[in-house]
């Protein structure tokens, strides 16, 4: 068990084409977006476990003594195994909850008790710990929040407990893990999303681990290689939607217009591999302005093709609105219905135009990020690199 404390970091996601389609077999590409989830990890020798999430006001405590004299048979030894519904069941036990508990902040603490559990449980003991989670992520937005909070707990988990080594030990102020360990904490985070998603694609989390954009098709996931970072506004209507209901309708539309909606599928599938090749051309030989100019062409026809599908909305409508006034190109990211935009900014908008069609958006009740997409994967920090700002957040936990 590592002595020092850990501070860790790992990305959101955005969906920059391919939604809806994906679910029809057609390819999407998922990217990093530079909105993060932070973990502080400091271990102790008080004989306690916390776990403190402030977004979701979590608050919780456990005797170490008492977690270890609980019959934690339930959770298979040896390599990574999916959390079955019976172990489910066994950590709400454990937790406190009630059956039927479904809400965000009891989730967040089953998973954690999940990872720490099964990852700790191979120590002599379990350790003493204060876990601390901070995010610039809003949570249920489709922004992957869940899976930065899994990787995050997996990555910090996995090393203190000395399952995988701590990169910083050679030095630097922000560091990644080898290949084989980013791949063990993937695999462990994706067991922390299934507790409370029951059966994700695992695309998010791999965002996560990963960074940078990654394409998905039929199961399979392959990474770009070292897509750029283009900097977009994120945009959150805060108009709630249910994604169920939505890919239900998309899959309704497509039995009673076959001829139409099965091309439209196709055309969105054309859209991400244009999108892919123009990646590919901007990270061999830099950032031209037509390429650009590609980029927010693919953006209005995708949007279309998404209001064809009858998962636009009239939030999203204004939203596209709002930024074309300013030359800008929008459209919308995840399941639609309201939900998230996205919109490029080229690098040839100025401060001024960013700063004017934030302002705009906030008049209409919209929260509004500056980022950017493409962001580097589940990071190791040294407390004296981060900003101020989120220091000051981490250490007020």
């Amino acid at each position: 068990m590592l002595s020092e404390g850990l501070l860790v970091s790992a990305p959101g996601k955005v969906i920059l084409h391919g939604e809806h389609a994906v679910v029809h077999g057609k390819v999407a590409l998922a990217v990093a977006v530079n909105l993060r989830t932070f973990l502080r990890l400091q271990p102790r020798n008080n004989g306690k476990v916390s776990l403190r999430l402030p977004n979701i006001g979590v608050k919780r405590d456990w005797e170490v003594a008492k977690l270890q004299q609980l019959d934690t048979s339930f959770l298979e030894p040896g390599d990574v195994a999916a959390p079955t519904p019976e172990q489910v069941e066994k950590l709400k036990e454990m937790a406190g909850f009630p059956e039927d508990c479904k809400g965000s902040e009891h989730l967040a603490v089953l998973a954690f008790l999940y990872l720490y559990l099964s990852i700790g449980r191979k120590q002599s003991t379990l350790p003493s710990l204060d876990v601390s989670v901070w995010s610039e992520l809003p949570t249920g937005a489709g922004l992957g929040s869940s899976a930065a909070y899994a990787v995050c707990l997996a990555a910090a988990l996995l090393t203190a407990c000395e399952e995988i080594p701590n990169p910083l030990r050679d030095g630097g102020h922000a560091s990644r893990w080898a290949t084989e360990d980013l791949e063990f904490i993937n695999k462990w985070a994706f067991q922390g999303e299934r507790v409370i998603h029951g059966n994700p694609s695992g695309v998010d989390n791999a965002v996560s681990t990963w960074g940078g954009a990654l394409r998905y098709q039929r199961g399979q996931m392959t990474p770009l290689q070292r897509p750029p970072a283009l900097k977009i506004l994120l945009t959150n209507t805060q108009v709630p939607r249910s994604t169920k209901a939505l890919v239900a309708n998309v899959r309704s539309r497509l039995i009673k217009f076959p001829k139409i909606v099965a091309p439209l599928l196709d055309s969105m599938d054309a859209i991400s591999l244009e999108c892919e090749r123009v990646l590919g051309e901007m990270t061999e030989a830099g950032l031209a302005p037509e390429q650009y100019l590609i980029l927010e062409e693919l953006i209005d026809m995708n949007q279309h093709h998404l209001n064809a599908l009858g998962v636009g909305h009239t939030s999203l409508d204004q939203l596209c609105q709002v930024t074309g006034a300013q030359g800008l190109h929008s459209k919308l990211t995840g399941a639609g219905g309201g939900g998230c935009g996205i919109t490029l900014l080229r690098p040839d908008v100025g401060q001024p135009t960013v700063e004017a069609t934030k302002q705009a958006l906030a008049s209409c009740g919209f929260d509004c990020w500056e980022t950017s997409i493409g962001a580097p994967g589940v990071s190791i920090h040294q407390a004296a690199s981060l900003d101020a700002a989120i220091r000051q957040a981490l250490n007020g936990l």
